[in-house]
């Protein structure tokens, strides 16, 4: 059974599990008792505070959650309190107790939405108070549940609004870069939503805040994974603070050749860049814009990705179109716009991220058990934002989504539950957010493969849940950037590293390689591929009537060593070892490399010939390819 089909059943299965809610609500005494810490800890002196709000946070920890639900709201209040210092820092010493004593995550719904005033109390005017504030949000941001960081960032930009102080202005550019800093791939999806609020900053009347700010875009921005402009960055970054600097920023990256593929991070700080390249007065810059962006949006493979930035470049374009009057420069200005009109309109379904919004918390709720306490609601709002976070950046890992869902989940609902939720929220989620794509009809030959699989390498996602069909005796060109992963998919596959393919026992992978390694320079042919794991003759004269089928002479077979050969020969050696292990898939990495004319007609008439075994290939030689 396919993997996508196993994993669907599986889910069915689990869903049909009636879950039950475990949490237990806290009995009238427990309710008081938390009342009165609460009310002890606004009186507190210096020297109790920390002692009565540990006093609370393990009375959390002893009834769960639901024993925050009595002074949650006497906690806002008290932070906010104006009057009285003390109360404010009690109520800043309980986030602190509660962040400490998370219950594996369980209290971040309801202690993250105090960041925001945590920032505000950066202009209390007593000093002991703003130092435990600082404290306190940095705190949250250290000890958030990682793929739940960028939740944090909309309290944190409230704290660069232009009615804020400039001290909270100071602490929220310091928590962003703590967060880019500490969580990296993570915090990306957010990128975004952040430079355009920080690159005001840069602007801002204080020049504290303005320094700070373009520090901080420095440190988020060297997040952005793009080798064609990350040279640039430094270039950008100074153009917002000098405009000026813009054209010559054009002209620069103008001479560049761009080949990596472009995601939001990339487009969200190019985009203000090259919007202010259109709006230059001088026709070139126009023009080097437009091109810019014509040969950066050729890059894009996902349109979900230029949507929120499509709005911004198509009036820009259209009124250069309007009002140019350099016929080149239109004409350069035409192509950019039919690019990204083939972005806006591609042809297939795009959700916007409201829609996705819309149908994760549509996908959770059916998941979730009923007569669920409403305090509960808080939970299962951040759960909604955690999952719609993992849809917009395609993370559709099990283990991440069990990390990133599970914790909250066990709020009220067992372990076991909480993992299977977490694991249903995924297929339900992924299949409700990606549009469909239509279905290749070729019934024609045997299916070796139709599976869904997964590959990441690092940090750093390349493939996720990935369709693959592979009929029996067809040749595939595995195509890509170099970088991208192609060699590492590869060798994946033949090492059965690889989620949802085949393993070896019904499915036989080899992975061909003619750069032998050079400790084998002295081994005589037949001895080589004797020894060679997963080949499954032992008989020196089955190899050597093999070799000699393969044009080997008899010569060769019976006195040369490896290290003799030319690269076409130890290609053939490669070759004929793979069948001795009789392979359904060649994996053929670069396989003209170092052959001469010859031996490439060889190599594509050899694969033409194979009727029952399937290859998939990685070359440069396009024309190899397409013989």
């Amino acid at each position: 059974m396919p993997a996508a089909a196993a994993a669907k059943n599986n889910q069915s299965e689990i869903q049909s599990k009636k879950m039950t809610i475990v949490s237990t609500i806290p009995s009238e005494v427990e309710n008081k008792k938390a009342k009165e810490i609460v009310t002890k800890l606004a009186a507190a002196s210096d020297a109790d505070r920390e002692a009565v709000a540990a006093e609370l946070a393990a009375h959390v920890k002893a009834n769960g959650v639901l024993a925050l639900k009595p002074v949650l709201e006497q906690l806002k209040k008290d932070i906010a309190h104006k009057k009285n210092a003390g109360t404010r820092a009690g109520a800043v010493a309980a986030i602190v107790a509660l962040t400490n004593e998370n219950l594996n995550h369980q209290t971040e719904p309801y202690v993250i939405p105090f960041v925001a005033n945590l920032l505000e109390l950066q202009a209390d005017k007593q000093t002991a108070i703003k130092e435990a504030a600082e404290k306190a949000a940095k705190n949250i941001v250290e000890k958030i549940n990682p793929t739940a960081n960028p939740l944090l960032v909309p309290f944190i930009l409230e704290g660069l609004g232009n009615s804020c102080k400039w001290q909270t202005k100071m602490l929220s550019l310091e928590l962003l870069e703590l967060l880019a800093k500490t969580y990296k791939t993570d915090f990306i999806v957010a990128i975004p939503d952040v430079v355009p609020v920080v690159s005001d900053c840069m602007w801002d009347t204080k020049a504290d805040v303005k320094k700070k700010a373009t520090e901080s875009m420095g440190v988020i921005c060297s997040l952005v994974n793009n080798k064609d402009i990350e040279r640039f960055i430094p270039a950008v970054i100074q153009c917002i603070n000098h405009p000026e600097n813009v054209p010559e920023t054009i002209h620069l990256l103008g001479a560049t050749t761009f080949v990596q593929e472009v995601d939001s991070a990339t487009l969200s700080i190019m985009v203000p860049l090259l919007n202010r390249g259109l709006n230059e007065r001088a026709t070139p810059i126009k023009r080097k814009s437009a091109l810019i962006i014509d040969n950066m949006s050729k890059l894009v493979d996902d349109p979900d990705v230029a949507a929120p930035f499509l709005p911004v470049l198509l009036p820009a374009l259209e009124h250069v179109q309007d009002i140019v009057a350099d016929p080149e420069c239109r004409g350069v200005v035409q192509k950019a716009l039919a690019t990204l009109q083939r972005l806006k309109n591609p042809g297939t379904e795009v959700f916007t991220k409201e829609q996705k919004k819309a149908k994760v918390e549509s996908s959770i709720k059916e998941l979730l058990p009923e007569n669920m306490d409403e305090f509960f609601n808080t939970t299962v709002q951040f759960m909604n934002d955690v999952a719609l976070t993992l849809c917009v950046s395609k993370n559709f890992f099990k283990d991440v989504w069990t990390q990133s869902l599970a914790p909250y989940a066990k709020t009220f609902i067992s372990a076991e539950d909480a993992n299977n939720l977490a694991f249903s929220a995924l297929n339900k989620c992924e299949e409700a957010v990606t549009p469909k794509d239509p279905e290749e009809e070729d019934d024609e030959g045997e299916d070796l493969c139709n599976c869904e699989f997964s590959l990441a390498y690092g940090a750093k996602i390349l493939l996720n849940r990935t369709a693959l069909r592979l009929k029996r005796g067809r040749r595939y060109g595995l195509c890509g950037a170099n970088g991208c992963g192609k060699s590492t998919l590869m060798r994946a596959i033949a090492n059965e590293q690889v989620e949802g393919f085949p393993p070896r026992s019904e499915l036989k992978t080899v992975y061909v390689e003619h750069d032998i390694d050079g400790s084998e320079a002295d081994t005589p042919l037949v001895d080589f591929i004797l020894a060679s794991e997963g080949v499954e003759t032992k008989d020196p004269e089955q190899v050597r009537k093999i070799l000699l089928e393969y044009g080997f002479s008899e010569a060769m077979v019976t006195k040369m060593a490896i290290g003799e050969l030319s690269g076409g020969w130890k290609m053939k050696l490669a070759l004929a070892r793979a069948m001795l292990m009789n392979a359904d898939i060649l994996l053929l990495d670069e396989p003209t490399n170092h052959l001469d004319v010859v031996n490439v007609a060889w190599l594509e008439n050899y694969l033409l010939g194979l009727k029952t075994v399937t290859s998939i290939i990685v070359s440069h030689d396009s024309g190899f390819l397409d013989h």
